[in-house]
């Protein structure tokens, strides 16, 4: 269901993970997946949290990172056992991270705390910031930044500090923060590292065809404001696109040493990406555990129709980082409309989702207990919630206790590629910081989701998904798939 269905935590919470043995002992006309498809955690690469997280070390961007604005960018952090740290910052012109803007040299300090006591597997974390310098490698660049300075009093001060456009100099390095002088251009920029309050590192082995299986270290920072005006008084909740350790990072990765060797006057200029024509049909999947604002964990499970352009989705919701303490699940299922190139984020497809349709299974006593404490035809029909039934909502309009409504409009951004491996995946538009739903064309996503990895061969030589109904009698027709693939990229991107 869209975000804007139901409050964020309780949207999260409703796309709780359905397990195998809850799909058989659940309500009526359940959907059995192919174990492959529904299970996707275990079939892939278990993770390892790093407790206390270990930074010591280079960490980068694996490709290029497209942040809401949107801003395309990549990133080359390295932190020293001093607890000082450098980040390069390197913003493009375009979504490919082939045309450098300008760049940012970022020094200070980072001093972790303690585990965090709202986003469970993290850590909290203080930063100061020593020196933040630009390098701009084009004039676009340098007029995009003077205007964005100019449009606050304080900014304008800021935009002094900065060349008029005819004297700029390429590979100039220019201040815009010193703790040893005076004047803070920085936050009438926009700029802050609030991503370093909240930290998690994790292992992993990577699977590798034929070949023995890699050692991949992650670093989890905190998530950026959906709105840009939020972003200095934010503290995250969630998680951003993971950087690897330049020394344990998945291969290949042809983007990495051009990183990894970049430096804020000589930006990485990425390889194109394989982008592949957006063709939905077929049974997508996430690669893990995701992690999303207002602490929520979930996995998402979607298939999409595109004869009929269906979708179905189920939104597994878990109360630990690692996915295996189910809460909900949710089921939606809707159509979607014919897709539009977007004007605003090149190489993406703007398309219309509905969601007509969802189902919710309580997964623990907690959410059962809620339920069953809610007004009599505010969720569901006359009768008991128990742990582990489905039952149908769509007769009463969605679910007023986790905050679901029907019917119900989002406003979509997808894109898709294939990885060094060969994958296809797919990005669904990121859900608003705030909860809310992108209900209206302007609050259409301007970046994206952690992508979802197709399950089982080509989504173009998909026609129906891997599996098959278990009808019961006298009850309900299972949700199309379609309609839960659209909840579940809807309302649980948030």
């Amino acid at each position: 269901m869209p975000a804007a269905m139901l409050p964020y935590a309780c949207v999260l919470v409703l796309l709780g993970v359905h397990t195998a043995e809850a799909a058989g002992a659940a309500g009526d006309n359940r959907l059995r997946w192919e174990p492959r498809c529904q299970r996707p955690l275990p079939d892939r690469a278990p993770s390892t949290a790093v407790l206390p997280p270990r930074l010591n070390g280079p960490w980068i961007s694996t490709g290029c990172e497209v942040r809401p604005g949107p801003e395309f960018l990549t990133r080359s952090y390295t932190f020293h056992p001093s607890r000082l740290f450098r980040a390069y910052q390197f913003y493009y012109e375009d979504p490919f991270c082939q045309e450098p803007a300008h760049s940012l040299l970022v020094k200070g300090k980072v001093r972790l705390r303690r585990a965090s006591w709202v986003t469970r597997g993290a850590t909290e974390a203080d930063y100061h910031l020593h020196k933040v310098g630009i390098v701009f490698h084009s004039h676009r660049a340098l007029l995009d930044v003077t205007g964005r300075l100019n449009q606050t009093q304080a900014g304008q001060d800021c935009a002094r500090r900065l060349p008029p456009a005819r004297a700029w100099l390429p590979g100039a390095l220019y201040e815009l923060l010193d703790t040893r002088a005076e004047g803070d251009c920085v936050a009438a920029l926009g700029f802050t590292m609030h991503e370093l309050s909240l930290v998690r590192v994790q292992r992993r082995l990577q699977p590798q065809p034929r070949a023995v299986p890699q050692l991949v270290e992650e670093l989890f920072l905190g998530d950026i404001h959906t709105d840009r005006a939020e972003r200095q008084h934010y503290r995250p909740t969630g998680y951003q696109r993971p950087l690897q350790s330049a020394l344990h990072h998945a291969r290949p990765c042809p983007a990495c040493g051009l990183i990894a060797r970049a430096n804020v006057h000589h930006p990485p200029e990425l390889p194109p990406p394989l982008a592949l024509p957006l063709r939905l049909g077929g049974w997508w999947v996430s690669s893990g555990c995701e992690v999303r604002p207002a602490v929520l964990f979930l996995t998402r499970l979607f298939t999409f129709h595109g004869h009929s352009r269906s979708w179905e989705g189920y939104y597994h919701h878990f109360s630990d980082p690692n996915c295996r303490q189910p809460t909900f699940t949710v089921y939606a299922a809707g159509h979607y409309t014919r897709g539009m190139p977007s004007t605003r984020v090149r190489g993406g497809t703007e398309l219309v989702f509905e969601v007509t349709r969802a189902h919710v299974t309580p997964m623990d006593q907690v959410t059962t207990a809620m339920l069953n404490f809610s007004e009599p035809s505010s969720c569901g029909g006359p009768g008991a919630w128990s742990v582990g039934t489905e039952r149908d909502v769509t007769a009463t309009n969605g679910c007023l206790p986790l905050g679901i409504r029907l019917p119900h409009v989002e406003y979509e951004l997808f894109k898709m590629e294939q990885d060094s491996l060969g994958q296809s995946l797919l990005f669904i538009g990121q859900r608003p910081t705030d909860g809310s739903s992108p209900d209206i064309p302007e609050k259409r996503p301007t970046s994206y989701q952690a992508p979802l990895v197709l399950c089982g061969g080509e989504a173009q030589n998909l026609s129906r998904p891997p599996l098959q109904m278990a009808p019961r009698a006298g009850g309900p027709h299972a949700v199309p798939l379609p309609l839960l693939l659209l909840v579940l990229g809807l309302a649980f991107l948030e």
